[in-house]
């Protein structure tokens, strides 16, 4: 059974989803990938927000670009949370996504990510930090992904 659900807004967001997808997988955590819309297709949109926890989804990730108000339709849809990916677009770089996915109500969180690639990868480690809080081996596994960061980053 899937635990995570991503939404993009767009087939054209797939290149840097991919990035949170790769590392969804080196965790081994199942997920399902929807293309659904805050403005072209909001009854779908609502329809697959509202019934996700009963179908044993925990975390949904919401990925948009340009006027991105998916994670936004999507949190005020469901308890569960919601991280916002901001998608670069060509016009304004992603800013305008980022405004859009930060500037949330009281009361209706997002947690939004970085613009791009890097958000992408860290909607997916939030959502394996969040998903570790109940389950050890899952904590394990990101303590050695942490420690693999930094050598890295020791590595001479």
């Amino acid at each position: 059974m899937s635990r995570v659900a991503i939404i993009m807004g767009s087939k054209s967001d797939m290149p840097t989803i991919q990035y949170c997808l790769d590392t969804l997988d080196e965790f081994g955590i199942k997920y399902v990938v929807k293309v659904l819309s805050a403005h072209r297709t909001p009854k779908e949109t609502a329809k697959f927000t509202k019934g996700a926890q009963k179908n044993g989804i925990k975390i949904i990730i919401a990925a948009a670009g340009m006027a991105a108000h998916l994670a936004g339709a999507v949190a005020a849809n469901t308890t569960l949370p919601v991280i916002g990916i901001p998608i670069e677009s060509k016009s304004l770089a992603g800013i305008d996504a980022l405004f859009s996915t930060v500037q949330m109500p009281g009361g209706i969180p997002v947690a939004c990510m970085a613009i791009g690639t890097a958000g992408a990868k860290n909607a997916a480690v939030l959502a394996v930090q969040i998903l570790s809080l109940s389950d050890r081996k899952l904590q394990n596994r990101l303590s050695a992904y942490k420690k693999k960061l930094a050598r890295k980053v020791l590595k001479p």
